[in-house]
C-alpha cells in the first residue's frame, strides 16, 4: 500500500493476521473437538497456513484445507446412531473390519477431492509404513487416498496401499503430529490433542437415559459384528440352548479402542515433551469412545470451549518462526 493512503486505525490490525501451524491429533470421533477448536484459532484473528494431522486428524485437517469444513461439520453434526452404522462396510478379508470405502466415497461426494499439492496450504497426513516399519509423511497425490491411509486403525479398516507401500494409522508412531511443521515458515506452531488425562464427566452428560441408549447402540454393533462371524462363534452341543455371544462383542471393540487411547496418550506425551509446541489445546481423552460420531455436536463445542480457555491463557512472545531444526522425518 502506498504511504500516501490514509489508512484506518481499525482497519490496521487485520492487514496482518499472525499465522499458524497446525497439528491435529488422532482419537476417532473425539477429533471432531477439531473443528470447534480450528473454528475459534479463526475466530481469534489467526490464520492457518500449514496443517499436519494424523488419522481423524488428518480428516479434519484435509477438509479444512480444501475449505469444506462447515460443509462437512453440518453434514456430521446431522448424524444419527443409525446413519454412522450404515456408513459402516463390514468385512472379513484384508486385514480388517471395515473397508473404508463406503465411507470415504461419501465423503468426496460431499467435500469432492483434491490432490494435495494443489490445496491452498501446505498439509501432511501421516501414516504408518507398516512392512518398513516407519513413520510416512503423505504431500503429494489424491487427498482422500492420503486420509484413507492415515485412519486405517489396525484391525479395524483394511490397510490402504499407496505406491505399494501398505499404510496404516499414523498415531501408532505420532498421535500429534508436530514434527511435519517444524520447518513451515508460520509464527506459531500450535497442537490440538485428544489424549489428555481423563477428567470425570459433566454429570449432565452421564444421565440414565444417554447410558441405556449408548448401551443399546453398542448392543446394535455387537449384532452387526456377530452377523458376520459365523465361523468364529462357539456352537451349542446338540439339545442345548447357548445364549447369544452378540453382547460381548462390543466389549472387545471398547477393549481395542481403550488400548489404543492408552498408547496414544504414552507416545503423544513423549513426542510432544521432545517437539513442544508454542501452545497445546489438550482435551482428555475420556470426552468419547472412538466411534460416537453421533455426539457430533457436543465434541464440536467441547473442542471450542477448550480452544477459547487456553488461548485466553495464552501470553504469546512476539514471534519467532518455531526453532526446531528437528529430522524433516521420513
Amino acid at each position: 500500500m502506498s504511504s500516501s493512503l490514509p489508512v484506518d486505525p481499525a482497519a490496521a490490525p487485520a492487514a496482518r493476521k499472525p499465522t499458524v501451524a497446525l497439528a491435529l491429533g488422532a482419537g476417532g470421533a473425539k477429533g471432531l473437538a477439531h473443528i470447534g477448536a480450528i473454528e475459534e484459532i479463526e475466530r481469534q484473528g489467526y490464520e492457518v497456513v500449514a496443517i499436519a494431522g494424523t488419522s481423524m486428524g488428518a480428516l479434519i485437517g484435509g477438509i479444512y484445507a480444501m475449505g469444506k469444513l462447515g460443509a462437512y461439520r453440518d453434514w456430521v453434526s446431522a448424524l444419527a446412531k443409525m446413519d454412522v452404522l450404515r456408513l459402516v462396510d463390514w468385512t472379513f478379508s484384508g486385514g480388517g473390519l471395515i473397508k473404508g470405502e463406503r465411507i470415504i466415497g461419501t465423503l468426496r461426494e460431499l467435500i469432492g477431492d483434491a490432490r494435495i499439492e494443489d490445496l491452498p496450504m501446505a498439509y501432511t497426513a501421516v501414516a504408518t509404513d507398516l512392512d518398513r516399519e516407519r513413520e510416512v509423511w503423505l504431500t503429494r497425490g489424491p487427498l482422500f487416498d492420503a486420509i484413507r491411509a492415515s485412519i486405517a486403525i489396525p484391525t479395524v479398516f483394511r490397510p490402504q496401499t499407496i505406491d505399494g507401500r501398505r499404510l496404516v494409522d499414523g498415531g501408532l508412531l505420532n498421535p500429534v503430529p508436530v514434527t511435519p511443521l517444524i520447518r513451515e515458515h508460520a509464527d506459531y506452531l500450535f497442537a490440538i490433542s485428544v489424549d489428555g488425562a481423563i477428567e470425570a464427566a459433566k454429570p449432565e452428560i452421564a444421565n440414565d437415559h444417554a447410558i441405556e441408549a449408548d448401551s443399546r447402540y453398542r448392543r446394535r454393533i455387537g449384532e452387526f459384528i456377530g452377523r458376520l462371524m459365523p465361523h468364529g462363534e462357539p456352537k451349542a452341543a446338540e439339545g442345548k440352548t447357548m445364549e447369544p455371544p452378540r453382547a460381548r462383542e462390543p466389549g472387545m471393540l471398547d477393549l481395542l479402542a481403550q488400548s489404543m487411547d492408552l498408547m496414544q496418550a504414552n507416545l503423544a506425551r513423549l513426542r510432544l515433551a521432545a517437539y513442544a509446541p508454542d501452545l497445546l489445546i489438550q482435551l482428555p481423552r475420556n470426552i468419547s469412545m472412538a466411534y460416537e460420531f453421533y455426539r457430533a455436536r457436543e465434541l464440536i463445542e467441547l473442542g471450542r470451549e477448550r480452544a477459547r480457555l487456553v488461548l485466553a491463557d495464552w501470553k504469546p512472545a512476539h514471534h519467532h518462526h518455531h526453532p526446531f531444526n528437528g529430522d524433516r522425518g521420513p
